[in-house]
């Protein structure tokens, strides 16, 4: 195994994320016995860190993780928590709900504790003093019940940035979405500039992008195979993050003892991409992304034609996330706070901003279809 220093700790580079348990039936339905294993080989093989939430498996990973991790010295592991302030109501529950996570996961204290999936729409209860969230887990920290604090983010840079100087020396590392077809996608090249200027490291999350990385085309497999031909999807997926100093930890949601043998295997060395590959990869993403996307170049023509003044090439990137993502969530916390009159539904198909598109985007198609996915 791999390990990566943080201060004085030596972490594992591969990361147990318990968000993706192995379940009986539904998704809240953890399979314990499957997981006991699972974690079992995890130690055995040297895989030191474990990630939990609140929210994941509808509430239950804590509490499995809890009884897990029961059978193991606490100095042998370090578990990772997380505030879920993306709702409003639990700013006002901090103590309680911090309390009970302590409780569930059956520890004095955790290692690591972060503001979870911080976004656009939710970073304002975040940072609005009024609920003294961090002043609460500044003060858990000072007192032993937290060791490190950090937090995690699907969000712009503008708003990674708004964290960064809200919250200052308090926070010590940084949890992102980063891979290959990311690092153009959602702009995790410059999120992570961004977070290492301010002396930062970075854990990731989303390595395969929820499974979607897991598989590639076969004439796109077939040009990495030729820098590495037994090397499997998965296996690039992580020699990438890999390849990144600025990485200290690699999450991975495993969900059965497959996935994570193949991971140990993956981590037992480090084997960075060469230029070469690094290059075929991200070209690659880069033709994935054309294929499957409107390709907007951030021109911002069409915004200084359009009568109501709407930000197209922002709705242009959240379309493209949207269709390639194949889900709403980022969509969603963008929206949930816009006014009616500037969302893509406000469009009037005038076509003013394709005249003067340099790229030919259609955009008034972009828009109703776009709309009417959000509708649904």
């Amino acid at each position: 195994m791999i390990y990566n220093k943080f201060k004085d700790l030596q972490l594992s580079a591969l990361g147990f994320g318990c968000m993706r348990l192995p379940t009986l039936d539904k998704y809240e339905n953890i399979d314990i016995e499957a997981t006991k294993k699972m974690v079992a080989h995890a130690m055995a093989n040297g895989i030191n860190y474990y990630d939990t939430a609140w929210g994941y498996h509808e509430g239950n990973s804590e509490l499995v993780m809890g009884e897990v991790l029961a059978d193991y010295p606490r100095e042998s592991f370090y578990l990772a928590d997380k505030f879920p302030g993306y709702d409003v109501e639990n700013l006002q529950k901090k103590e309680e709900i911090f309390n009970r996570q302590l409780q569930k996961c059956r520890v004095d204290y955790f290692d690591f504790y972060l503001l979870h999936c911080i976004n656009d729409r939710n970073v304002k209860g975040y940072v609005d003093p009024q609920y003294g969230l961090v002043d609460y887990l500044v003060e858990q920290k000072k007192v032993g019940r937290i060791r490190h604090l950090g937090f995690s983010a699907h969000a712009s840079l503008e708003t990674i940035k708004l964290v960064l100087d809200t919250f200052g020396e308090h926070i010590e590392f940084c949890q992102l979405q980063i891979n290959w077809l990311d690092w153009e996608l959602q702009q995790a090249k410059e999120k992570v500039e961004l977070v290492t200027s301010y002396g930062i490291p970075i854990w990731v999350m989303e390595p395969v992008r929820g499974g979607t990385l897991a598989t590639m085309r076969s004439d796109y497999k077939a040009r990495l195979d030729k820098f590495r031909p037994d090397a499997t999807v998965v296996e690039w997926d992580f020699r990438f993050l890999q390849s990144l100093p600025q990485v200290t930890m690699i999450l991975s949601g495993m969900s059965n003892m497959d996935q994570l043998e193949q991971n140990i295997n993956t981590f037992a060395d480090s084997k960075p991409l060469t230029s070469d590959e690094m290059q075929t990869i991200l070209g690659i993403a880069s033709e994935m992304i054309k294929k499957d996307t409107l390709h907007c170049t951030n021109c911002r023509y069409c915004t200084t034609y359009c009568p109501l003044e709407l930000n197209i090439p922002w709705f242009i990137r959240l379309f493209n996330e949207h269709k390639y993502g194949g889900g709403g969530f980022i969509t969603n916390s963008a929206f949930a706070t816009m006014p009616a009159d500037k969302l893509p539904s406000a469009c009037l198909g005038c076509q003013a901003c394709e005249a003067v598109c340099p790229q030919e985007i259609k955009i008034s198609e972009m828009m109703s279809t776009f709309a009417s996915r959000m509708k649904k």
